[in-house]
């Protein structure tokens, strides 16, 4: 019974281990942040915002630099905010800074690089190469290599 038991479970294992390897999957391929800044370039001008580019490839125009404390990686922050794809869509909004509060390092890359740029009381829209935000895999309505527009306004920083 234990040997029929232990051949049983090897039998699965190989079988998992060679349906995972032969599923046909293609592997995530990142976009380049140069492959994506004419789009993103594209959105700020069409959508009125007077953009600076970061290093990084984030574009972002501060609308209230704020006057309280500047958030770093191991600040909780507390937002409102509304995100876009490119194409308009929002994918995600949120209206009560009281549902937030979280750590900026458990953030997408994009946002903890721009956040710091403004202080408490601040506003600031970004477009983030989708690098810094979700990547080749997307994330719930967010395709693979989605560029994402936020505008954000940081109304507490702990």
């Amino acid at each position: 019974m234990i040997k029929t038991l232990f051949y049983c479970c090897i039998t699965a294992f190989v079988f998992a281990a060679c349906s995972k390897s032969n599923s046909g999957t293609q592997p995530c391929q990142p976009a380049s942040v140069a492959s994506e800044k004419n789009a993103m370039a594209a959105y700020c001008t069409a959508n009125g915002i007077t953009y600076q580019t970061d290093t990084s490839g984030i574009m972002y125009q501060i609308i209230n630099p704020g006057t309280g404390a500047a958030p770093t990686l191991n600040s909780r922050v507390f937002i409102t905010y509304s995100g876009k794809l490119l194409n308009g869509t929002t994918f995600d909004a949120q209206t009560n800074a009281a549902q937030t509060g979280w750590l900026l390092n458990s953030l997408i890359p994009g946002w903890q690089i721009a956040l710091p740029f403004i202080k408490k009381g601040g506003e600031i829209k970004i477009v983030i190469p989708s690098s810094l935000a979700y990547g080749c895999t997307g994330a719930g309505p967010i395709p693979p290599n989605a560029p994402l527009f936020f505008d954000i306004n940081l109304v507490d920083v702990q």
